[in-house]
């Protein structure tokens, strides 16, 4: 299955859940989408709870089904819990360390970015999204992208930025401090469901 490129409203309002990570895809409508979207939900089995729950993460972070089962067989190999090692490579992928910087209002702005070579890794340039980064790598834009208007309006618009992340706006320079903390992250997530979901 193919990466999802439809409206990210929707989905947000299907699941419930605020893809965006800022309320605003659901504040005006916090029902599902569709003609009967603000009647009565249909009850859920528990495969299906699990399955949305997945899908919830999968477009949050804007992986195809692919990546996104790599990425979790990946996680069971790590020490720790399996759920919370599997968040941590999602929130380690360089086009997600660029939207929590604040260089784009969203995961798909900043995948974007990325792609078209906007973005260097410890002074190279990386126009893969997917690329995994390790605490203490050196995120920085290129010098011929210093000016871009999408990343000022980005910076302009950034209230606070996570722990684990640093950014200098002079240099347009930031570092990948640690891996986060579960405490950190998006506490609507169950994680335990999309272990579940693959273990069943």
């Amino acid at each position: 299955m193919s990466r999802y490129t439809g409206p990210a409203y929707k989905k947000s309002r299907r699941y419930g859940f605020s893809t965006l990570e800022n309320g605003k895809d659901i504040a005006r409508r916090p029902f599902a989408p569709g003609q009967h979207g603000a009647g009565r939900r249909k009850k859920i089995s528990e495969y299906g709870i699990q399955l949305q729950e997945k899908q919830k993460i999968r477009f949050m972070y804007g992986l195809n089904e692919k990546q996104f089962r790599r990425l979790f067989e990946k996680a069971s190999k790590m020490e720790g819990i399996h759920g919370e090692n599997f968040l941590k490579l999602l929130e380690s992928r360089l086009d997600n360390l660029v939207y929590r910087m604040g260089l784009a209002n969203t995961r798909r702005a900043s995948r974007q970015m990325v792609n078209h070579g906007h973005i260097m890794v410890n002074g190279k340039k990386v126009d893969i999204p997917s690329y995994q980064c390790k605490p203490g790598d050196v995120i920085s834009v290129r010098e011929k992208s210093l000016e871009h208007p999408a990343m000022k309006l980005a910076l302009e618009a950034k209230v606070s930025r996570p722990a684990y992340v640093e950014f200098d706006e002079k240099k347009m320079s930031g570092t990948f401090l640690r891996l986060p903390d579960r405490s950190e992250l998006n506490a609507d997530i169950n994680e335990n469901l999309v272990v579940e979901f693959y273990n069943r």
